[in-house]
């Protein structure tokens, strides 16, 4: 259709179809897509019902229907919020501990109840594509619904009341079924209540089944995951969670494939009698992979092992291949001995996506496809394994990103002519330095010069760096800097490269790492790492001649905003500050923030030390302080924003605060970043380009 606004969409397992969302002011729609004949229209009479996250339609394995959660046919307008409340809001603890994270936008009335349910409840109908409905279940909140590899068997996950006013919609009341095609009621797997209980700790999960769905090598067996622990990270054991399964006509006892001492981190299954089951322990960053013979539960030998943190060592992803049902599994060869890996590369010498060949009798490696310099190429899929035809993304420092075929003795066939999508860019500088902390640890960091810019004729420039921090359990880990440097230039908004364009040196995605080595946490020495890295970020590009050390500022996002309130407050390194979507009070997530395991009362003086609240009075650089009034992102509420401005206000700080309205953790609209990029220019513009000397008091803005 003309001026179609399109949702999610999705290929018939045969290709010979493609199913999308039209998105209308007051409907979202099914439409279908006949590729021969190369014409789409609406399939069926219904509304697709989008209120709850994932798909709303799914195909069937045998490509002559599709599933779809659809606006229920009754469906009136939705509830009005009462002129006076008709209950109080309460809430009660019986006394068991229900530690949560912090969470926003979660059910607070009754009000909210039954403004959810009205949205979120659906019917689960069969559309076929002659545009007959089947409807399968009536008015129920329908979280997932997968059909069975051989079709004749659908799984179902609803929630259900009572709702949760404490944990998000994955969390409240879950009900998980296998239906059959008609819809009826075959086999009950779990019946779990809301995830109110669930120990503190990285690695604690709900007990009962879950990552439940079906094996994609066997025509309708039932595969889920179950923790052995309690759920509990903290509790002492020797197998965390078990693998099971168990297949039509589903009235025998589930079968035990696994046990794991790590918690499970999922499976990638062949059509050759293994699995692949992936598992991983966030205290340590230690993470596995299995392989276990589904043929014969019990047996399974390492096949990967090894730090999370470690790139230099990744050996990669394994590889998939659609089944012709609409399922993934693993690309093999050799009668499944050989599988295929794909991953980044990361080396000193930089960034060299590959595909190898593996052979998971001898460990035996072999290159299939590496990327080469001058180009940066990531390997997207194999159009024939067997012919070694690959189908990759190739871009260079000056050439956008295009698609392309290349067959097994490297000739390519382009796909795409994309241009370039931001032609004022073209000139810019662009070079991936690395340098060292003063502790001797390798940081990195992306520079951008302006067009045209001679060091010697300009001399340095106000400089503008932008960072966010990561937590490793290592420094060996945290050294890793390799990137390419044959990326090609993305310009965004939401990063500081746009303003080197404005006369700015941009110092983008500088190391901030904190390390914590053995029985140490990273963050019981946060501030002290941060300030070390922000020094050698700024002492390399004075190194350079590139920047002026006395005109520098520092901006960030999100935790990146926490780290630039933190470093204006414990350093004098920066003329002025840019913070947005920000969280400052470390108390207002008690139960843990960012990687940070230990609730508040277990380490109150990490929580208050690093809270640049608690240190307002000691931020004398000007910080600007930008956050959505709708923001939904744990942890980052609205307020916190606003009572540090209010702290700053209060000790004299210079200081804005902008709200944007309707806007989330991210900004969407245009004249919400257009007012964003305004205001960042005119702080960097006033308080660092225009900056005099240190010594002589500085003037705000006006307007």
């Amino acid at each position: 259709p003309d001026e179609v606004r399109i949702g999610d969409f999705e290929w018939s397992p045969d290709g010979t179809h493609l199913a999308f969302e039209r998105v209308t002011e007051d409907r979202i729609e099914l439409w279908l897509v006949d590729v021969a004949a190369a014409a789409a229209g609406r399939l069926a009479d219904v509304r697709l019902n989008g209120a709850i996250s994932g798909s709303s339609f799914t195909w069937s394995p045998d490509g002559t229907s599709l599933l779809a959660r659809t606006v229920p046919d009754a469906v009136g307008p939705a509830p009005e919020a009462p002129e006076v409340p008709s209950t109080p809001v309460i809430q009660e603890s019986g006394g068991d501990a229900a530690p949560a994270r912090t969470y926003q936008d979660l059910l607070e009335s009754p009000y909210d109840e039954e403004l959810f349910a009205h949205f979120a409840t659906a019917d689960l109908v069969r559309v076929g594509l002659d545009g007959s409905v089947h409807t399968m279940l009536e008015e129920v909140i329908v979280t997932d619904f997968e059909p069975s590899p051989d079709g004749r068997f659908l799984f179902v996950q609803t929630f259900h009341r009572p709702f949760s006013y404490l944990v998000p919609l994955y969390g409240f009341p879950t009900r998980m079924e296998v239906l059959d095609r008609d819809g009826s009621p075959v086999y009950l797997l779990a019946e779990l209540p809301a995830a109110e209980n669930v120990p503190t700790g990285f690695g604690s999960v709900q007990t009962g089944p879950r990552s439940a769905g079906w094996r994609p090598d066997r025509p309708a067996v039932l595969a889920w995951v179950a923790a052995q622990d309690g759920g509990d990270a903290r509790a002492e054991a020797e197998v965390r969670d078990a693998l099971f399964d168990l297949g039509a006509p589903f009235d025998g006892d589930p079968r035990h494939l696994a046990d794991l001492s790590l918690r499970y981190a999922g499976t990638r299954w062949s059509t050759h009698g293994y699995a692949l089951v992936s598992e991983y322990w966030f205290g340590t960053r230690m993470q596995r992979t299995w392989r276990v013979r589904t043929d014969e539960p019990g047996d399974a030998t390492i096949v990967f092992e090894g730090s999370s943190e470690d790139r230099f060592g990744d050996p990669g992803d394994p590889m998939t291949t659609p089944d012709g049902h609409g399922s993934a599994v693993l690309l093999t060869a050799d009668e499944g001995r050989t599988i295929f890996l794909s991953g980044g590369g990361a080396s000193p010498d930089g960034e060299h996506p590959f595909v190898h060949r593996y052979d998971l009798e001898t460990g035996r490696t072999e290159d299939v496809f590496r990327s080469t310099d001058p180009w940066y190429e990531v390997p997207v899929a194999f159009l024939d394994a067997s012919a070694g035809s690959l189908l990759i993304r190739r871009e260079a420092a000056d050439e956008p990103p295009n698609w392309y075929v290349r067959d097994a003795g490297g000739a390519l066939r382009a796909v795409t002519d994309l241009p370039h999508p931001h032609p004022e860019l073209s000139g810019v500088v662009r070079e991936f330095m690395t340098y060292e902390r003063e502790d001797g640890l390798p940081l990195s960091a992306t520079l951008y010069l302006p067009p045209g810019y001679d060091a010697e004729r300009d001399g340095p420039l106000p400089a503008l760096v932008w960072a966010y921090p990561r937590e490793f359990k290592s420094a060996a880990a945290a050294g890793q800097v390799g990137q390419s440097p044959f990326r090609f230039t993305r310009i965004s908004a939401s990063g500081g490269i746009p303003f080197v364009l404005r006369g700015y040196a941009v110092l983008d995605g500088a190391s901030m790492p904190i390390v914590g080595e053995g029985d140490d946490e990273p963050n019981d020495a946060f501030m002290g790492q941060l300030v070390a890295n922000a020094e050698a970020v700024i002492r390399e590009g004075a190194r350079r001649g590139v920047v002026d050390p006395d005109r520098v500022a520092i901006a960030g996002h999100s935790y990146g905003a926490f780290m630039t309130a933190n470093l204006l407050a414990h350093s004098d390194l920066f003329r002025a500050g840019i913070a947005r979507s920000g969280a400052y009070n470390r108390t207002l997530t008690p139960f843990g923030f960012q990687s940070e395991e230990r609730t508040y009362w277990e380490a109150p003086d990490v929580y208050y030390t690093m809270s640049p609240f608690m240190h307002a009075d000691q931020v004398d650089e000007p910080i600007l302080l930008i956050h959505g009034i709708a923001d939904n992102n744990s942890g980052t509420f609205p307020i916190q924003s606003e009572r540090f401005f209010a702290a700053l206000k209060g000790h004299g700080a210079r200081a804005r605060l902008v709200m944007l309205p309707n806007e989330s953790h991210g900004y969407r609209a245009r004249e919400s970043v257009l007012h964003m990029l305004w205001e960042e220019s005119e702080w960097l513009d006033t308080y660092v380009r225009d900056a005099p000397p240190r010594s002589v008091p500085v003037k705000g803005p006006t307007g």
